[in-house]
């Protein structure tokens, strides 16, 4: 008789075992994919990003020094700077690339064209 009731048991065992990992599996599941939705593009970790310093190559401003911008987006974005004493425009791309400086390379687009 107590052998019939270990064996019924069992099954129940492993049963309630499966379940609790299921559950953890979808639990991590979720937890990764809320981590990868804060740190998208535009998503709520868009105000958590970094801001970073660009040094743009080649631009200086009127007293003759280097323009520095500070940005939080991410390398790749191509943005459009305006001389103060003019009205020409320039386009810079904002790189990974780490100057000597500390600061980040903002590379000019229109040099290339």
């Amino acid at each position: 008789m107590l052998n019939d009731v270990i064996t019924g048991s069992i099954a129940e065992l492993l049963g309630g075992c499966a379940v609790l990992v299921a559950v953890a599996l979808v639990g991590r599941a979720r937890g990764r994919r809320r981590a990868r939705r804060g740190t998208a593009q535009g998503g709520d970790g868009a105000a958590t990003r970094p801001t970073r310093t660009y040094t743009l190559i080649g631009t200086r401003a009127p007293d003759g020094h280097v323009v520095l911008l500070a940005s939080s987006r991410p390398a790749g974005t191509v943005i459009t700077w305006q001389e103060a004493a003019s009205d020409r425009r320039q386009r810079f791309e904002l790189t990974d690339a780490v100057l000597s400086d500390g600061t980040f390379a903002a590379e000019p687009l229109d040099w290339y064209c």
